[in-house]
């Protein structure tokens, strides 16, 4: 029952799969928010080492609710989302079954783990500011000054309802409290240069372009645009902008997660936990650090050579879980103040 559901899905879905060799030892299935391209080399390494094959199912949104609606028939073995907010909302959502696992507790600090052992991060990426090469002369940021007026008609970033940004703007709400984040946010969208729109890389295209001198996007993306063979017009969006690491003069940068839940009701749940063991190993850390460009979370294990040049990351100190429980008002702050009109005149 459970496989041809899998296969209606590889039907109406756009569900990419690795190849499973030979010697495969049974299957794992993935729910995914993050960009199959992310996660593939991974994965390839994974089936490499085990035979499992591994099937990816992503979407954009929706997931918790898909594999509500699916029941005990789900074949969702793992989610992997990107987000601290996603996973509480999977958990939330009923949607996960805790993993007490000795492996996984010892690679994983506990700041990065749900206590209950529905969630687990894997990686940290910084919400950073692109700033131009030719037209920033700063060295240093903070994320109270984007709200500054020397920054009018100089910012641009991505939908404001984005995770990526609502979690910055959560984690405001948790240093500053509600009233000064809603001020705040008014002063940056006075000084956006246009309506948010786009994704990150998109900010770094601006740049170059003149469009802004300013924009918040992800450390990771920086790694992608600098190596992409496929798109080598974006390495020269990001030799024109250099990173500047809010905050690194106090409470540090913001950062954000990766990470995965075993789902409710996994019907390979033996290879799942074997995934996960493996996601959190640090083979697949390091895979992580050199193609995604991503912070790693096991202790010791070290960022990629671009990922150093970019600077050294002060990471904010404040609990996952504060980001989460703010994300909602962070969220009616941005409609309550229009961010997302853009700037007034």
């Amino acid at each position: 029952m459970k496989k041809h559901l899998l296969k209606a899905l590889v039907a109406t879905t756009a569900l990419a799969a690795t190849a499973a060799p030979a010697f495969a030892d049974g299957e794992v299935n993935i729910y995914s928010y993050r960009q199959p391209e992310l996660i593939q080399p991974v994965l390839d390494a994974f089936t490499k080492d085990t035979g499992i094959a591994t099937n990816v199912l992503f979407l954009d949104k929706g997931l918790v609710e898909r594999i509500t609606a699916e029941g005990a028939n789900s074949p969702a073995d793992v989610i992997l989302t990107v987000d601290i907010s996603r996973l509480v909302e999977a958990k939330e959502g009923g949607v996960t079954q805790p993993v007490q696992n000795d492996v996984i507790n010892k690679d994983i600090p506990a700041n990065f783990r749900d206590p209950d052992g529905d969630w687990f991060g894997l990686t940290t990426r910084g919400r950073v500011v692109y700033a131009s090469k030719d037209r920033v002369n700063a060295d240093t940021i903070t994320y109270e000054e984007l709200a500054d007026p020397k920054w009018k008609g100089k910012l641009c970033m991505r939908d404001a309802q984005h995770s990526y940004n609502i979690g910055l703007f959560a984690s405001m709400v948790a240093h500053h409290g509600v009233e000064y984040t809603e001020n705040w946010l008014k002063g940056v969208k006075e000084n956006l240069a246009r309506k948010p729109d786009g994704n990150d890389r998109s900010q770094a295209k601006s740049i170059m372009a003149g469009e802004c001198d300013i924009a918040l996007g992800n450390t990771y993306y920086v790694g992608l645009m600098k190596t992409n063979e496929k798109e080598p017009e974006q390495k020269d969006w990001v030799e024109a902008m250099k990173v500047l690491f809010p905050n690194t003069a106090d409470r540090g940068t913001h950062v954000n997660i990766s990470g995965m839940a075993l789902a409710k009701n996994a019907p390979n749940k033996d290879n799942a936990v074997k995934l996960m063991e493996f996601l959190s190993s640090g083979e697949a850390q390091k895979i992580y650090a050199e193609q995604v460009f991503e912070y790693p979370v096991l202790p010791g294990a070290e960022p990629s050579e671009i990922v150093k040049s970019f600077g050294e990351i002060k990471p904010d100190t404040l609990p996952l879980a504060d980001i989460a429980g703010n994300r909602k008002v962070a969220s009616e702050l941005v409609d309550k103040v229009g961010l997302n009109d853009g700037p007034s005149n």
